[in-house]
């Protein structure tokens, strides 16, 4: 997959990777560079990560706290 362009996107889908997460083509969306998706099958801890978000800082911080969420919920189970 290609890389995204903003150095800190790339760090926080690296870290979401690192978290048990994958990607997954975002298909035809002309915004959206690719989509993020817990591979635990959870269905409501997935998001799109935009080729040019507003602010690309405030799109990282989003994209660690919603993989966050994720193992939060984990480990309550």
């Amino acid at each position: 997959m290609k890389k995204h362009p903003n150095k800190h996107i790339r760090e926080a889908i690296k870290h979401a990777m690192a978290n048990g997460w994958e990607i997954v083509d975002a298909g035809k969306s002309a915004h959206a560079f690719c989509r993020l998706r817990c591979v635990a099958g959870h269905t409501e801890h997935q998001m799109s990560i935009w080729s040019t978000p507003k602010s690309p800082e405030n799109h990282a911080k989003q994209i660690l706290h919603k993989v966050q969420q994720c193992r939060d919920e984990q480990q309550e189970q």
